[in-house]
């Protein structure tokens, strides 16, 4: 099922770990900010169906693969027949932690392909062990919430838009700059965007969902600092989907 898997095999563990990371981000964005398409395409009417991430950023839902045995390992098999007999919320976590197992598969199947040593393999799991897991993207088990900022004095009577939006601090002496800087950076350093799952970065923009508290990369979410503020409550993807699904 795998586009161009005839001809696209990567050899080292940069380049698997490259590959994971693409099937990896595709399958968040089915799960998080393309939800309402990714649930309306998993119908149970339909045959069984699988989620399919590729390393090109880009998911599919589909039937599996004809050949027996596959090319390549295959996701769950029927996650459609789950839909509506439990809890989206329930049901996305179901599948996103099937989405794991088969990202992990398919990795080490290359690793297997292609004869990876046991240091080689040691290293390929550190670093897809570094990322967070689809499912605690997903869950939102990856992110440490920010919560400091709403209880501060200065919050308490407009704290949406000063813990909605990670600002650039004004100009401050050298001293009191790096300890602010240093501040700021342990705030934030588990902090993972619900969208894509990447960590928090200093200069890049990021915004918070009001509903869920999830916080996202502006660019994840087409939000830019001049929109955001004009916006009284912002409304991730998610649960704006939520909200309109009848």
């Amino acid at each position: 099922m795998d586009p161009g898997s005839g001809t696209y095999n990567p050899r080292t563990v940069e380049e698997v770990y490259r590959d994971f990371k693409g099937r990896r981000t595709a399958m968040i964005k089915a799960l998080t900010t393309d939800v309402e398409e990714f649930y309306n395409q998993c119908d149970p009417e339909k045959e069984n169906l699988c989620l399919y991430g590729f390393p090109n950023e880009r998911w599919e839902v589909n039937l599996p693969a004809e050949e027996v045995p596959p090319e390549m390992p295959e996701p769950a098999l029927g996650i459609n027949f789950a839909r509506d007999g439990m809890q989206d919320k329930d049901w996305l976590s179901l599948v996103a932690v099937h989405s794991d197992a088969w990202l992990v598969s398919v990795a080490f199947y290359f690793g297997a392909r292609f004869g990876f040593d046991k240091n080689d393999r040691r290293r390929l799991f550190g670093m897809i062990n570094d990322l967070p897991t689809v499912y605690e993207v997903v869950s939102g088990g990856a992110k440490a919430r920010v919560k400091e900022k709403s209880s501060t004095p200065n919050n308490s009577s407009n704290k949406s838009k000063p813990n909605k939006v990670a600002k650039v601090p004004k100009p401050q002496p050298k001293e009191e700059e790096e300890s602010l800087d240093d501040e700021e950076e342990d705030e934030h350093e588990n902090t993972l965007c619900g969208a894509c799952g990447e960590n928090y970065a200093s200069d890049e923009f990021w915004i918070c969902c009001d509903i869920c508290e999830k916080w996202f990369h502006g660019k994840c979410v087409k939000i830019t600092p001049a929109r955001a503020e004009h916006i009284k409550q912002y409304k991730c993807p998610s649960c704006s989907n939520k909200r309109a699904r009848p």
